[in-house]
């Protein structure tokens, strides 16, 4: 088999049937739908071989994946170390659903230094994004790993910035655990929901913070499931134990939308990144615009660590500060006419929306702050149009709010 990624995308995890010569993946599967289905299981080979992982599982959205990796690693009394450069509807999870049952949350700032003086006899996890929510920050994935590892915790990377796998590969830079949001680049078009987990396959889970892994699990007929699957302890306590009892799988019909996704994924990207930095240029040099941020600038301050974890390209989502505040950044998104008003990102459409008063409308100002959340900031996820085309967009709608602002 082809080991490139372009063709990966295209053929990993499924071949041609010997007798029919069929390319459609098989129809029969050993496992019930909850837990695996034949599209399951073309999905979850072809994504762990995009990561550089052994195994994968395809469950139901990203929430879910990150939640459901939370409670197999960790439990009443026991805590992840986390950023605050984090997803706002993960910093929900992690702030009030897991302490809800007793996994607790410490923050500490993404460095090294002090993610490791977080670590405590309680820590079973530490959780990164490789492109932090939402300023776009860049961890030093490797170090983390280091400081991980001496002291026997596995690093979880939610991967959903890296697409696949093909901007990002935590698992390279000694990530243990990679999620995914597959709703957005790996989907690419805004039809369907869905998330995975892969599983490295390297780490030692006969430590004793993990007994539910290396001791008989009475939740699943006291299976030990390091002795029954070494290697593949956490990705089948995953799978036979938390999806099933969580109930939260993938539909059948969502795989074979993300799967069609996933062919084309290399070329959507190399797209998008080119979209992303002329975009990023332009609107640095324009004057209603007060700063801008995408780390494919060479003059971020995250470009090193852009290039060595993203070497194909920064992603597509840009921050942008527009003079006026508030009030401008809340009417720009509103006037727009091609590209579309919503939270989400990674589809072929541009879409942009003002977090102070969509996405982090619920949280206190200071909370917003705290977490780079400023009155002026629009997040874009720039698309596939025409680069003039979502520039004109942009203009017609700063030139709307400035007539406005004059009347």
């Amino acid at each position: 088999m082809a080991s490139r990624f372009e063709t990966l995308q295209i053929h990993a995890g499924q071949q041609t049937d010997p007798v029919t010569k069929s390319r459609a993946h098989d129809a029969t599967a050993s496992r019930k739908t909850d837990t695996s289905a034949p599209e399951h299981d073309v999905l979850e080979k072809r994504m762990a071989a995009l990561e550089g992982g052994l195994a994968a599982v395809a469950v139901a959205s990203g929430q879910s994946a990150v939640f459901m990796t939370m409670l197999c690693l960790a439990g009443r009394g026991e805590s992840i170390i986390s950023t605050a450069n984090m997803y706002h509807g993960a910093y929900n999870q992690f702030s009030f659903l897991l302490p809800d049952l007793g996994i607790s949350m410490d923050i500490a700032q993404e460095n090294p230094e002090s993610i490791e003086a977080a670590v405590n006899e309680t820590t079973r996890a530490i959780y990164l994004e490789s492109m932090g929510h939402p300023r776009m920050n860049v961890p030093d994935i490797e170090a983390i790993a280091q400081v991980a590892h001496r002291h026997g915790i596995p690093l979880v990377v939610d991967n959903t910035a890296g697409a696949g796998g093909y901007w990002c590969q935590p698992i390279l830079h000694g990530a243990d655990i990679v999620t995914h949001s597959a709703s957005k680049w790996i989907c690419g078009h805004g039809t369907s929901v869905g998330g995975v987990v892969i599983d490295s396959g390297r780490f030692d889970w006969r430590s004793p913070r993990f007994t539910k892994l290396n001791q008989p699990n009475p939740g699943f007929h006291n299976i030990n499931f390091h002795e029954s699957y070494r290697k593949l302890a956490f990705v089948n306590r995953f799978r036979h134990q938390i999806l099933r009892d969580s109930g939260a799988c993938l539909s059948p019909y969502n795989s074979r939308d993300l799967l069609i996704g996933l062919e084309t994924l290399s070329l959507r990207c190399e797209r998008h990144t080119r979209n992303a930095t002329e975009l990023a240029v332009w609107l640095r040099g324009h004057p209603s615009i007060s700063w801008v941020d995408y780390p494919g600038l060479e003059d971020h301050p995250k470009y090193l660590a852009a290039t060595k974890y993203f070497p194909r390209g920064a992603g597509a989502v840009i921050l942008f500060g527009v003079r006026g505040g508030a009030v401008v950044g809340e009417s720009l998104v509103d006037g727009f006419k091609l590209i579309t008003h919503m939270a989400s990102f990674g589809d072929a459409k541009s879409a942009a929306t003002h977090p102070w008063s969509s996405t982090h409308k619920p949280m206190y100002p200071k909370e917003k702050i705290d977490l780079g959340v400023t009155e002026d900031m629009v997040r874009m996820s720039v698309g596939l149009e025409h680069i003039e085309d979502i520039k004109q967009d942009i203009q017609q709608s700063l030139d709307a709010c400035s007539t406005g602002s004059k009347k």
